[in-house]
């Protein structure tokens, strides 16, 4: 199974739009994940238009995507639960602090600050930020993440757009 992830789009604003690349392989996915701030529900109805698609909403979106949404969702992956949330608080002790408040997932995936993060725990545990296709502020790049589900367990990849 393989998953395409994005987040924090923050569409529509002008004319921005999700680059070919990204579109490519929302297409291309089994599943899309979008770990919020999207802003506006037609937005969301876009990433349905390229495949099955489970989101959560973020700080920015508006009162329709809240009500529509869940703050916290959780994606079956083969064997393994993948947790979807927007903010995932300090850079400090994120990653202890998410193993300890979803025991249960085998990942977290998060938005918020539009910076690319993937960190493994001892136990195998990951938490995976993918960055944003289209707002990228600090980065260095446009980012947005796949992940392969199989028996062996989850494979993050970081993907640049540009």
């Amino acid at each position: 199974m393989e998953i395409a992830i994005v987040a924090d789009t923050h569409m529509p604003r002008g004319p921005r739009r999700l680059p070919e690349g990204c579109v490519a392989r929302l297409r291309a996915a089994d599943l899309i994940i979008h770990a919020g701030d999207l802003m506006r529900l037609s937005i969301l109805r876009e990433l349905q238009g390229y495949g099955p698609v489970v989101a959560v909403h973020g700080n920015v979106d508006d009162l329709e995507v809240r009500m529509a949404l869940p703050a916290v969702a959780v994606v079956p992956a083969g064997q393994r639960r993948i947790y979807v949330i927007h903010d995932a608080g300090r850079s400090a002790g994120r990653l202890e602090r998410l193993r300890a408040r979803y025991p249960q997932a085998d990942a977290v995936v998060f938005g918020h600050s539009h910076i690319p993060l993937h960190a493994r725990a001892e136990d195998g545990f990951q938490i995976f930020n993918p960055g944003s296709p289209t707002e990228r502020r600090r980065s260095a790049h446009h980012t947005m993440g796949l992940v392969r589900a199989d028996a062996q367990g989850l494979e993050f990849e970081l993907i640049e757009l540009d």
